[in-house]
């Protein structure tokens, strides 16, 4: 896609600045939210089995539930536990003609996942070993690794503490949980 150059540019990093300005308080200032959490997200897949095979059997995320959706007749809804209490759902909608993952207005551009520097190196080393193609951490940011899976949704595995962006807490206190 094509990025932006010159004072197309500018005039965007300046719209950024005054949002910024106008909208992020400073950590004191900042309301308590009434949300314990994410309990799940929901995400749509186009093979049940190979969901399956590449977030459990290849990734190591269990597989805890496989019900038929309440909402779409044939439909399996399931979830993978991520750990930390954590759920990725997916539904799949048989019948249903899909496209393919298109990144637009409205849609997952990645999951970061948060994992430390033995499973990030494990990961990786998986992912070398099985010819699996992935962007970083060659990018200059030495700490991420971007990878597709089976559905075109995009996973980060981020050698970052919870709620850590950049080395800096984005806590309403500033420290980490």
């Amino acid at each position: 896609m094509p990025q932006p150059e010159g004072a197309e540019l500018e005039a965007v990093r300046a719209r950024r600045e005054e949002l910024k300005a106008k909208y992020l308080r400073p950590v004191g200032e900042r309301p308590a939210t009434p949300v314990r959490g994410v309990h799940h997200i929901a995400l749509v897949a186009k093979d049940v089995e190979a969901t399956v095979r590449f977030y459990q059997e290849f990734l190591g995320f269990p597989l805890v539930e496989l019900v038929e959706n309440r909402d779409y007749a044939g439909s399996s809804h399931f979830f993978f536990d991520l750990g930390n209490r954590n759920l990725l759902g997916f539904f799949d909608f048989p019948g249903h003609p899909h496209p393919d993952y298109v990144e637009t207005i409205g849609a997952v551009q990645h999951l970061a996942l948060s994992v430390d520097a033995e499973h990030f190196a494990a990961i990786k080393a998986k992912l070398d070993a099985e010819g699996v193609e992935y962007l970083g951490p060659d990018r200059g940011v030495e700490d991420s690794i971007y990878v597709r899976d089976p559905n075109g949704i995009g996973l980060e595995f981020y050698q970052e503490e919870l709620g850590i962006f950049n080395g800096e807490s984005l806590h309403l206190d500033g420290a980490a949980d």
